[in-house]
């Protein structure tokens, strides 16, 4: 995983004065190609480190190899912390070693590392589908994650689905990647708010400190967020039993739709599904019929029952 060798390379960085890429390569066991992609990646991510050429050459920390990071300017910091933090697919052995990391940074810099390894949260399924997609970051994003970052109020300019602009003071709390949409997380004096980063139209940072409950957990407030949503645009819950061979099928349908629960005494399974509206959730679920029964409510029967007649009609 990428994210565990750029921590290790800088950890390198940190043991010895000098490395080269064909050491960097041999201690991680990878090509010296990826190890110079990998040692590129931590001077763009803001790490301070140089290459020399030449006999002798490679790769150094500026100012020498420190243990206690003290090289690092307080950006520099913060980039290194969002190269493997939260929002990454970090492995808990790299989690920790950033835990340890943070130790060691000079103390003006901790709080603002440890602000910036938690204020980003990526969740990379679209509302409502199961594949992975890519997404650009979009104009204020970098602006409203410094906010994040320094614990700082910003003066939100935000246009609306209607194109309804307002401005409004708000204490951003944290950064959320959903598939291709960023969502500002924030609190404004009537609670917590969502706010999709593009859409909004101006982010002045006001100066005053945000405001920031105490026991607020980014990812568990966003599961929070996306369960709610999730429910408010699959309002209609049916009820069904399906045969153990047509699970994957299912799953694959219905992604998060799908709730599975235990086992009748046929063998089958319950599950629950979430649909938009009885009809839509009936045509969508008509061609499971040989592996799936739906037992309520009786209007998705009803619709199914309509769907498979019109089948007879027109092919039988």
């Amino acid at each position: 995983m990428r994210t565990d060798r750029l921590v290790a390379v800088l950890l390198l960085l940190q043991r010895r004065e000098q490395v080269t890429a064909a050491e960097v390569a041999r201690e991680l066991e990878v090509s010296e190609r990826t190890a110079r992609r990998d040692l590129d990646a931590l001077a763009m991510a803001g790490v301070p480190v140089y290459s020399t050429q030449g006999r002798g050459g490679g790769w150094r920390l500026v100012g020498g190899a420190r243990t206690d990071l003290s090289g690092l300017t307080a950006s520099e910091a913060r980039a290194l912390f969002l190269v493997a933090g939260q929002a990454s697919a970090a492995t808990p052995a790299v989690k920790a070693a950033l835990r340890k990391l943070v130790q060691a940074l000079p103390e003006p810099f901790r709080a603002q590392a440890e602000a910036a390894a938690s204020s980003l949260v990526t969740d990379p399924r679209r509302w409502g589908a199961s594949r992975v997609v890519e997404h650009r970051p979009p104009r204020f994003l970098d602006a409203l994650q410094d906010a994040v970052i320094r614990g700082v109020q910003v003066r939100l300019g935000y246009v609306d689905r209607e194109g309804a602009e307002t401005r409004r003071t708000v204490h951003p709390l944290g950064i959320v990647a959903k598939g291709p949409s960023w969502y500002l997380v924030a609190t404004v004096e009537a609670g917590r708010r969502t706010f999709r980063i593009d859409r909004v139209s101006s982010a002045d940072p006001t100066g005053d400190p945000v405001h920031r409950p105490e026991d607020f957990d980014l990812a568990e407030s966003w599961r929070e967020i996306a369960d709610e949503v999730d429910r408010r645009r699959t309002p209609l819950e049916i009820q069904a039993v399906c045969a153990p061979h047509g699970m994957y099928l299912l799953r694959m349908m219905l992604g998060d739709r799908l709730e599975v629960g235990g086992s009748t005494t046929d063998g089958r399974v319950e599950v629950v599904i979430r649909g938009h509206n009885e009809y839509a959730l009936a045509g969508e679920l008509a061609g499971l019929v040989e592996w799936l029964e739906v037992t309520g409510p009786a209007g998705v029967r009803d619709h199914l029952a309509s769907i498979g007649g019109a089948l007879v009609g027109r092919y039988g």
